[in-house]
């Protein structure tokens, strides 16, 4: 599943070096503000995503915040985004003064583009997918639609590094793209985000932005340095630049060993013809840290996330943090809107229907393979006990 699983002597030798190397050089440069490090994973990062620019900020909300800033969004502005997803998109949008508009989900579990079209707007800013739990959105008709009407496109793929669209990873499609290094992503930094983008204008006012205003123009010192924007303090210590340079090496690893172990899943679930897996776009290569399936009914996956439970296995967000993933649940971001809660659960009917007979099961990077197939017959024979009660 995520990097935290990785952590470990690497990362702990790295920093030993990191505060070694800067005791011994005597620095009169604060200590965690230099940008040595920073600066070299922001550089890796972007060649391993193959885009041009990336900009390292303190969260993934960050990274969301600052793109949208980059694009120009203002108040009154609105943003589309989709149903299934983290409260953290749609806080963003709030933060920046727009109005979230929010698209219901396809089989996919991502962004439904028949559903978008009709979101649009004269007010619509940006449309921001989400690649949720690994799996990517269909960018390109995502991208011939924002394209047609001339709209910004801003990936949130904080839960998808390590995916590929085509020949390219997953996330360098788009004008932007957010990602995130918190202890429950692909690779972590503790916490952490980036802003990754092709565009030279919206790689500076990221820049600038997450600076407090900073140009860094290079005529001044700091303190008589030029602006042209208001800013925020997102920036990060050179811890994040040196813990994430080592978890950037290990993500080849995690990305073979969770395609390994998914697929052990997911033959099982195949064997079964009331279990249906999530769709994958053609283009896309999933990350594989957790597989989806749905059952027929809300009814039956009740049942079997209860014999699920009575063997002491979990799921990830679906259905046990879905309160956080779904904007159904999400009163208190649509209060101002004039939505009342009552309205709110009957207002994403086709994500409903999707998610909650849905189940998605981990992939732990670290479990030994003889594990994973002792799941993997405990799965079978929960599927084997409901196959009879249908």
């Amino acid at each position: 599943m995520p990097g935290y699983e990785l952590i470990g002597k690497e990362e702990q030798r790295a920093i030993n070096n990191f505060f070694n190397d800067h005791i011994k050089k005597k620095s009169n440069l604060p200590l965690l503000k230099s940008s040595k490090y920073v600066e070299l994973f922001e550089k890796k990062f972007a060649n391993f995503i193959g885009c041009k620019y990336a900009i390292c900020v303190s969260s993934g909300t960050a990274a969301i915040k600052t793109a949208l800033v980059a694009a120009g969004v203002k108040k009154n502005d609105e943003v589309i985004t989709q149903s299934f997803t983290y409260v953290a998109v749609l806080e963003a949008i709030l933060a920046v003064g727009a109005k979230p508009v929010v698209t219901e989900i396809d089989s996919t579990y991502n962004m439904c583009p028949s559903d978008l079209k009709k979101k649009i707007t004269k007010k619509t800013k940006v449309i921001m997918p989400v690649h949720m739990l690994g799996v990517a959105a269909d960018m390109d008709k995502i991208n011939q639609i924002a394209k047609r009407k001339k709209i910004i496109v801003i990936d949130d793929n904080c839960e998808a590094l390590g995916a590929r669209w085509g020949n390219n990873m997953l996330g360098n499609q788009s004008d932007m793209c957010a990602w995130s290094f918190d202890n429950g992503k692909t690779i972590t930094t503790g916490e952490g985000g980036m802003v990754t983008t092709n565009n030279l204008q919206y790689y500076k006012l990221c820049k600038e932005y997450m600076d407090h205003g900073h140009e860094n123009n290079p005529k001044f010192p700091r303190g008589k340095d030029t602006h042209r924007i208001y800013g925020f303090n997102f920036r990060v210590s050179e811890l994040v630049g040196v813990i994430g340079l080592i978890q950037l090496k290990k993500i080849t690893k995690i990305i073979n060993i969770n395609r390994k172990y998914s697929n052990i899943y997911k033959k099982i679930l195949k064997k079964f013809d009331f279990t249906n897996l999530r769709k994958i776009p053609k283009k896309n290569i999933p990350l594989n840290d957790c597989v989806i399936f749905d059952l027929p009914n809300k009814r039956i996956a009740k049942n079997f996330l209860k014999e699920l439970n009575n063997n002491n296995l979990i799921t990830k967000n679906v259905p046990d943090a879905i309160e956080w993933h779904f904007a159904k649940y999400w009163d208190h971001i649509f209060k101002e809107q004039g939505v009342t809660k009552r309205k709110l659960l009957k207002k994403f009917p086709k994500s409903s229907e999707i998610l909650e007979k849905s189940i998605s099961l981990p992939i732990f990077v670290n479990e030994k393979i003889k594990f994973v197939y002792k799941k993997a017959f405990i799965l079978e024979k929960i599927l084997e006990k409901i196959s009879k009660k249908i």
